[in-house]
């Protein structure tokens, strides 16, 4: 974890080894500080930051293009400051047109991101496991693409480009979609909500040479195979965007309820790995703190 003085240098040329190597890069989503933390403490190599956990968290509303830039970027900076993985965030549409593209990538890297992805919806957008997305013309997203390209400062920052094409035009729009991002010099390709094992295997073989991103959002449209499966077809990063807010949301449900119904909420903490105020402070860097309290107490 990440302690106060650290600075977020390395974690870009990180996030482009690990996604060179012959496995697949899981990242687990997060949507605050604190759950950035737990990723990280859990042992795993890289962070993302989900837009449905952050818009849920936030505003307590549905990802519907709600959020705007500067929310994000506040959010990834947060998240990257506490952890010394690399973070990869969701960065929507770009926030406007190729001009504004170049200031949301800049934004975003000065946040400390090590990735960020950017899709073809027009804006509002929509998280991509629902119903009723539009696309943008493609030669519109590939000049989002290429002024991404231009705008970075840190040739490392990896630029993932995202399509939701196939849910109005089929899956193999979408595929001709991605190899154009790959042309314009997307580093990641992302074909978003496919919807059945045969069109995730399609996808798989039309884009295999690039590196591929799998969006594991549970309870959507795409269906959730193993990781080895994943692993076979060539995917090179694998996000698991909401897992963590579900069981947030789920664990508060709970206590909640419980305590409603008797008054106290201890019965179902005293079922949770975390049931106290002391493990809860060691969890969010108290020792780190008495430390740096000590080394410039005079």
């Amino acid at each position: 974890m990440a302690d106060l003085l650290s600075h977020p240098t390395g974690r870009r040329a990180r996030l482009r080894e690990l996604l060179a190597s012959d496995r697949p890069v899981v990242a687990p989503g997060a949507y605050d500080a604190l759950s950035a933390r737990l990723v990280e403490q859990a042992g795993f190599d890289v962070v993302y930051m989900t837009g449905f956990g952050t818009t849920a968290s936030l505003l307590g509303r549905p990802d519907v293009g709600l959020l705007g830039q500067a929310e994000m970027v506040d959010n990834a900076r947060r998240m990257a400051s506490v952890v010394d993985v690399p973070l990869i965030a969701d960065a929507d549409t770009g926030y406007g047109n190729p001009i504004n593209v170049i200031r949301t990538v800049r934004e975003y890297e000065q946040a400390g991101v090590a990735a960020l992805h950017l899709e073809d919806q027009v804006m509002p957008k929509k998280c991509g496991h629902l119903a009723g997305k539009e696309v943008v013309p493609l030669e519109d997203m590939t000049a989002k693409i290429r002024a991404a390209v231009d705008a970075r400062t840190d040739p490392d920052l990896v630029l993932i480009a995202r399509t939701d094409a196939a849910q109005s035009f089929g899956v193999d729009a979408a595929i001709e979609r991605a190899l154009a991002f790959a042309e314009a010099g997307a580093d990641v390709l992302f074909v978003e909500a496919p919807t059945s094992g045969d069109d995730l295997e399609k996808v798989a073989s039309a884009l295999s040479g690039y590196t591929l991103l799998f969006n594991g959002a549970e309870g959507g449209r795409t269906p959730l195979p193993p990781l080895s499966r994943l692993t076979e077809l060539g995917f090179s990063l694998v996000l698991y965007p909401v897992s963590t807010l579900l069981a947030a949301a789920s664990g508060i449900r709970t206590m909640l309820g419980h305590l409603a119904e008797h008054g106290s909420p201890t019965g179902p903490l005293e079922q949770l790995d975390v049931s106290g105020l002391d493990q809860f402070t060691e969890i969010v860097g108290i020792t780190e703190v008495r430390e740096l309290e000590a080394r410039y107490r005079s």
